[in-house]
């Protein structure tokens, strides 16, 4: 089963070996410009500011991450190796698909600071390009101080939990800058898919999905039960 669940968040995740933050298409993503808005520019080199929210594109995710100043960055990424191992050495070193796979299954993390290089993997980095979102957003607030903002990143320093939707990179900056953990893309995505959820016309889809779980794992009570009770709610519900 084990083997099964990595084989398919390597599908996923594949060519996004540095974080992971819940950017999935087809649904519009917040943190970004409208169509009828200038897309946000590439930020030059070396012009960043302690406390500065970067981020940088992935394959099929965008990562985040603090600017702590002297080209060094916090971000949380997904590392199962701080559970297994204390040694400092071995969990500073560069995260590997394994470890982060491994850490998204077990839901552990690690902020850590990486060089501005290693934090954008080849990506273009974007600067402080969620500040406008957030502002428009349903509780305006702009950023912090910059060296609160960074301050509270290296007090985060470490292992902690994760979770792909619910405490992931995004929510680990939005709190250092705005004072309030969030994941605008996140949110967006489960508007999207509970949108879809509840047509009537997926309902049957769903069910679905349900017996081809029953296939693949058995059937039990853990499987049969929600290939039953799920269908009927969102039917009920839509």
């Amino acid at each position: 089963m084990l083997d099964t669940l990595t084989f398919l968040l390597q599908r996923l995740f594949l060519l996004a070996p540095i974080g992971l933050s819940s950017r999935l298409p087809p649904p519009p993503l917040p943190g970004r410009c409208d169509r009828d808005e200038a897309p946000p520019q590439p930020a030059p080199p070396h012009r960043f500011q302690r406390g500065d929210l970067l981020e940088v594109p992935r394959t099929l995710f965008t990562h985040f991450g603090i600017y702590l100043g002297e080209d060094r960055v916090a971000h949380m990424i997904p590392d199962i190796l701080p559970v297994l191992t204390a040694e400092r050495r071995q969990v500073q070193e560069m995260v590997t698909n394994t470890r982060l796979l491994l850490g998204v299954l077990a839901k552990r993390a690690s902020v850590r600071v990486d060089a501005v290089e290693d934090f954008a993997y080849g990506a273009v980095i974007r600067l402080n390009a969620m500040d406008r979102a957030v502002l428009r957003g349903p509780l305006p607030r702009g950023p912090l101080p910059g060296e609160e903002v960074a301050r509270r990143a290296e007090l985060m320093l470490g292992s902690v939990s994760y979770s792909l939707l619910w405490n992931n990179c995004e929510h680990f900056v939005t709190h250092c800058r705005y004072g309030s953990a969030q994941s605008l893309q996140t949110d967006q995505f489960c508007e999207w898919l509970k949108l879809r959820i509840l047509a009537q016309r997926n309902v049957l889809l769903t069910a679905l999905l349900g017996l081809l779980s029953m296939v693949c794992l058995g059937i039990s009570l853990s499987t049969a039960l929600p290939t039953l009770v799920i269908p009927f709610t969102l039917w009920m519900a839509s």
